[in-house]
């Protein structure tokens, strides 16, 4: 038998879908950064990983296309790309551009892990996964991983949702 105080109110629902949009809207600025800055590590990269870069590319690209389907389904208006972004350092070489594919894939994992919290049932699984694939990525990008995929970046301060900033 369910009581009163089971279930959520009007007030609490509104809150939690407020919540989930709020990340899927993160989650969506931060997949825009994410095929901005994989253009940058496309430029840089060597030919032997050029491969890699296309496939995360893709990924980020069909994550961002169905992120867009889902604040538009949520009745919203999807987060627009920026015209450019910051990177969170230079990318002169291909060594480097292997640490920003790492860097993005490091934030991208966070703002997803913020979306698992904030949502439920399917949503939570897909963002469970692209949490998983970005950790994977990272991996393979950076050599290291995390207990926590997601978490870790997440403790310290100024940490700035997506991938780079917008440019300004």
């Amino acid at each position: 038998m369910t009581g009163e105080g089971d279930r959520m109110s009007e007030g609490e629902t509104a809150a939690a879908k407020d919540r989930e949009l709020r990340a899927l809207q993160a989650a969506l600025a931060a997949e825009h950064a994410a095929v901005y800055g994989y253009g940058v590590v496309g430029g840089r990269i060597g030919k032997e990983r050029r491969g890699e870069v296309r496939a995360a590319y893709d990924a980020h690209r069909a994550r961002r296309d169905v992120l867009v389907r889902q604040v538009r389904d949520a009745g919203a208006t999807p987060v627009a790309a920026a015209a450019g972004y910051a990177l969170p350092f230079a990318v002169p070489d291909a060594a480097a551009a292997v640490r920003l594919a790492a860097e993005l894939e490091d934030r991208v994992a966070g703002i997803y892990a913020d979306l698992v919290r904030d949502s439920t049932g399917e949503r939570r699984r897909a963002a469970a996964e692209a949490l998983r694939e970005a950790a994977v990525r990272s991996v393979r990008w950076s050599g290291k991983s995390v207990a926590f995929p997601g978490l870790a970046e997440r403790s310290g301060a100024g940490t700035t949702p997506g991938a780079a900033a917008p440019a300004r």
